[in-house]
């Protein structure tokens, strides 16, 4: 079916025909993005959506005081499947960053640039739509007809050209605040007669927050992060990020450090593997037949074991680390050590009793890393323990599944190889 050209007043793309954005459908995209990008979809999840053609192409916002992602057939339809995933990712990456909420500024067409700047740094060119904002790439102003325009644009297509990628917003905005040519341009882009060929965003930002109170504000603001706190603990549980990168991956633990608590993803792995012991005696009352039956008294523990990789990675300090962390839990577990590197040195095995406070532990082995073999050896002692856990650097292969509870305990900036096993634990440590 044949094509036309539309304008808007900030952007010029070529839309798909009534028909053609009429059969297109979100939701197929939807479920595959589910599939590559486990992180971004949980956000997702948490939002209202709504096809509309109100505005040129698409766009999060609040609407009744819930987060709303809107976007437009006809925009959608004619972008590559690649690409619809980028704009996905960017629309998260506003809510990640508060920009529709307590980090907006004006004037606002220069926020929504810096914004994009910010976002785009994150995002891999390919994944994005035409016509965004990136740092270090020039504009197409061929459709600039215009030689005032045009000369104009290009200025500013070289500000933004020079720019370093991976920057916050506010630097972004700072610099745009001291260019004079970068405000006017601004002006123009935020002017209702636009003008052809005008470069802008591939989303629209035009009702962020609008309407908002300031204590509607902070409540979708502690919204917002709950959700993205929820995604992030979720995401490092299952070690499914997609193709957020370590680095970003980082950023976001810091930023939202107060929902994944490495020490507490430990000590909930540890108590969960806690059972109660039942006794008899006769100093408690038995509610149900008192002075005739004994009563119960109960007591919690567990036995767990410790695989420690010898990696040259592993350095006393992260033992150290990894056993502070477990003294608080030592009074009501025992812990079993044992030492590893392409199999398990039963000699380097002792007892972590329970109550015991200094553990200082003496590296044995200088190897390789086999995870195999630390399961293998747990299946041989699974009847006499409720789970192990693992401290490494993840940089081996995937071992077979685990006959019990297994936990990772991982080095600062280190990630498993492989995927994890659904019903593992991964518990990444952070030597803040």
């Amino acid at each position: 079916m044949s094509k036309k050209e539309i304008t808007t007043s900030d952007y010029i793309f070529d839309a798909v025909s009534d028909e053609e954005a009429a059969r297109y459908n979100l939701d197929p995209v939807l479920v595959k993005f589910l599939m590559h990008e486990p992180f971004f979809s949980t956000i997702l999840r948490s939002m209202g959506k709504y096809k509309t053609d109100q505005i040129p192409t698409a766009g999060v916002t609040v609407k009744d005081g819930a987060l709303t992602l809107y976007w437009n057939p006809k925009f959608l339809a004619g972008l590559k499947p690649r690409e619809v995933y980028g704009l996905l990712k960017h629309e998260c990456y506003h809510l990640i960053f508060n920009h529709c909420t307590t980090r907006k500024q004006d004037p606002h067409a220069m926020w929504n640039i810096a914004t994009d700047l910010a976002i785009n740094s994150l995002i891999d060119e390919d994944e994005l739509p035409d016509g965004g904002f990136i740092p270090g790439k020039a504009f197409d102003l061929s459709k600039i007809e215009d030689p005032d325009q045009k000369a104009k644009w290009a200025e500013f297509s070289k500000l933004i050209e020079s720019f370093p990628k991976g920057q916050a917003s506010e630097w972004y905005m700072e610099q745009l605040r001291k260019d004079e040519n970068a405000q006017q341009c601004c002006e123009d882009m935020s002017g209702e007669g636009g003008g052809e060929g005008i470069p802008g965003g591939f989303d629209d930002h035009g009702k962020w927050g609008e309407g908002l109170s300031e204590e509607q504000r902070q409540l979708l603001d502690g919204k917002v992060k709950q959700i993205i706190g929820d995604a992030v603990k979720k995401s490092d549980g299952k070690n499914s990020w997609g193709t957020v990168s370590a680095e970003t991956r980082e950023m976001l633990r810091k930023m939202f450090n107060k929902t994944i608590d490495w020490k507490k993803v430990l000590q909930t792995f540890v108590g969960r593997r806690q059972r109660a012991n039942k006794t008899s005696t006769h100093r408690r009352l038995n509610r149900k037949y008192p002075y005739i039956h004994p009563g119960k008294h109960r007591s919690h523990t567990s036995n767990l074991v410790i695989y420690i990789d010898q990696s040259g990675s592993i350095g006393s300090d992260d033992i150290e680390m990894f056993f502070g962390a477990l003294s608080e839990l030592a009074k009501n577990v025992t812990f079993t050590v044992y030492f590893f590197d392409t199999s398990v040195d039963e000699r380097s095995k002792f007892i972590w009793k329970k109550g015991k406070k200094n553990v200082k532990a003496t590296r044995t082995r200088h190897g390789g890393t086999c995870f195999n073999c630390v399961e293998l050896h747990y299946r041989g002692v699974s009847s006499e323990y409720d789970g192990y856990l693992v401290l490494t650097d993840g940089c081996a292969s995937k071992p077979y599944p685990c006959v019990s509870q297994r936990c990772w305990v991982l080095l600062p900036n280190y990630d498993l190889y492989f995927p994890a096993d659904k019903k593992d634990t991964i518990v990444r440590m952070d030597r803040s």
